[in-house]
C-alpha cells in the first residue's frame, strides 16, 4: 500500500500542475472532515525568509511546551521533510498512513489534486492524527490563492518581498505584495518583516480592510549583530523586553531580519494566548533552529563546502554578502538553477564572488542545462571562467580544482541532491 500511495503522489508531482485557487483544496478538506480545525495554525508568507521563520517560531513554539507541527516546501532529500512533528519529520509509516486517507478523500473529487494540495493536506491530516496543538505552515507560492490559505490563521508573518514566481503573481512588488497579504485573515495579527515600504504599504492597506493588526516587526527594536563565518551572535531589544546576547544558529546577515520577524511573531503568540513565550524560549527559538540546505557548512573529501539554495535574486545577493563579509575571498561556485528562474540575475549577483563558475544540473524536470548556464554566465559575467559539468558529482570534484570553500547555490533542487553526497 505504501509503495502505491507513494507512486500516486509521485504522479502528482511529476504531472507538475500548478493551482492558484483555494475552492479545490478547501473541497479536499471538508472531505477530510476538516482537519485544520484541531490545532492552531500559524502562517508564514513571503518571498525569502519563511522557512527559516518557520524553523525559528517551530522550535521556540516546542521550547515553549508546544505538541508543533511544521509544513515546508520543498523537500530536500525525502517528502516526508516537509511534515515534521516535534521537530522530526513524521515515520513512514504515519506518512503514508496519513497520504492513503488523502488519496481516498481526493477520489471523490471533481479534479485531482495537485502535488502540493495534497501534500499540504497530508500534512494537516498527519498533525491531527499527531494531535499538535500549534501548527507553523509556510505558504508555498503567494499566498492569497496557496493551498495552505486555506487554513485560517489568527497569527501571520510575512517577510521581505521580492520579485519572484512572477508570471503568476505579478511583474510589480506591489502586485506581489498584494498576493502575500491574502494570508491576513479577518481579525488576525499580522507581523511583517523588513521590506520595502512599497511593500509594507500594500500589506497594511490589505490588513486594514480586513480588521487585522500589523505589527512592523523592525519598529522599536535593536538588534546589534556581529557576524561570523560559523556563528552570529545578537543583541536584541523588543518592546516587549531586552534579551541581551543571543546566538543565532541560521548564518548570514540576513537572518538577523529572520530573527527578528521569529522573535515578534513568538511574542505576538504570547499576546494571543497561543503559548506562553519567556526570554529562555526565544534563546532557544534562536539558537536551536535548523534549517539544512541555506548557508550550510558541510565537507566533502576533505573538502570544505557551503550549500546554499539560494534560488532568485535576493537570495543571491545575500549569500554573495555572506562570503563578503565571512569568506573574503573569491570561491567556485556550483550552480545549477531552474530554467523558469531569473537566471541572469541570480548569476549576475554571485559573480563578484566567484573564482569561476561550475555549471551542472540535477534531477528536477525544470533544470537548465549546463550549457544553458555557461552560456548565460558568459554573457552576463564574461570575466569569470566557466566549466560544464554533467552531473552534481562531477561539479564538486571541478570545484574542488579551483580551491575551497566550494559553494553550492542557485536551486534547492541541486542542494538536496548534493546534500547526500557531503558529511
Amino acid at each position: 500500500m505504501a509503495d502505491t500511495v507513494r507512486q500516486w503522489l509521485l504522479g502528482l508531482e511529476a504531472a507538475g500542475t500548478i493551482s492558484l485557487g483555494l475552492a479545490p483544496m478547501q473541497s479536499l478538506l471538508a472531505s477530510l472532515g476538516h482537519p485544520e480545525t484541531s490545532f492552531t495554525a500559524i502562517t508564514i508568507a513571503g518571498t525569502n525568509g519563511k522557512g527559516s521563520v518557520s524553523a525559528m517560531v517551530e522550535r521556540g513554539l516546542r521550547a515553549a511546551g508546544c505538541r508543533t507541527g511544521r509544513y515546508t516546501s520543498p523537500h530536500l532529500v525525502d517528502v516526508t521533510e516537509r511534515v515534521v512533528v516535534d521537530g522530526q519529520p513524521v515515520p513512514d509509516g504515519a506518512f503514508d498512513h496519513a497520504a492513503t486517507v488523502v488519496r481516498a478523500a481526493a477520489s471523490s473529487q471533481a479534479t485531482p489534486p495537485t502535488f502540493f494540495e495534497a501534500t499540504t493536506a497530508i500534512a494537516l491530516v498527519a498533525f491531527r492524527a499527531a494531535g499538535v496543538d500549534v501548527a507553523v505552515l509556510e505558504v508555498g507560492l503567494g499566498g492569497r490563492l496557496d493551498a495552505t490559505n486555506a487554513v485560517d490563521a489568527p497569527l501571520v508573518a510575512i517577510t521581505n518581498i521580492g520579485l519572484d514566481h512572477q508570471d503568476y503573481l505579478g511583474h510589480t512588488i506591489e502586485a506581489i505584495a498584494g498576493e502575500k497579504a491574502g494570508v491576513i485573515k479577518p481579525g488576525a495579527s499580522a507581523i511583517l518583516g523588513r521590506t520595502s515600504q512599497t511593500a509594507i504599504d500594500v500589506m497594511s492597506r490589505a490588513a486594514e480592510r480586513v480588521r487585522a493588526s500589523v505589527t512592523l516587526a523592525p519598529d522599536g527594536v535593536v538588534a546589534d549583530a556581529v557576524i561570523g563565518m560559523h556563528e552570529t551572535t545578537l543583541n536584541l531589544t523588543t518592546p516587549v523586553r531586552a534579551y541581551g546576547r543571543l546566538r543565532v544558529s541560521l548564518l548570514g546577515r540576513h537572518q538577523v531580519d529572520n530573527a527578528v520577524t521569529a522573535v515578534r511573531t513568538l511574542e505576538a503568540a504570547q499576546a494571543l494566548g497561543i503559548a506562553l513565550v519567556g526570554a529562555d524560549v526565544v534563546r532557544t527559538a534562536l539558537s536551536d533552529a535548523r534549517w539544512p540546505g541555506r548557508l550550510d557548512w558541510r565537507r566533502w573529501r576533505g573538502h570544505e563546502v557551503l550549500v546554499d539554495g539560494a534560488h532568485n535574486a535576493d537570495g543571491a545577493r545575500a549569500l554573495a554578502a555572506f562570503l563578503r563579509e565571512t569568506v573574503r575571498t573569491l570561491v567556485p561556485i556550483v550552480i545549477g538553477i531552474m530554467r523558469d528562474k531569473a537566471i541572469a540575475e541570480v548569476i549576475d549577483a554571485l559573480a563578484p564572488s566567484a573564482s569561476v563558475f561550475v555549471c551542472t544540473t540535477c534531477a528536477a524536470p525544470r533544470a537548465a542545462t549546463p550549457r544553458l548556464l555557461a552560456d548565460e554566465a558568459a554573457r552576463v559575467a564574461p570575466g569569470v571562467p566557466r566549466v560544464v559539468a554533467h552531473t552534481p558529482l562531477a561539479a564538486l570534484e571541478a570545484g574542488a580544482r579551483h580551491g575551497e570553500p566550494i559553494v553550492v547555490a542557485g536551486s534547492l533542487f541541486l542542494a538536496g541532491e548534493i546534500l547526500p553526497m557531503l558529511a
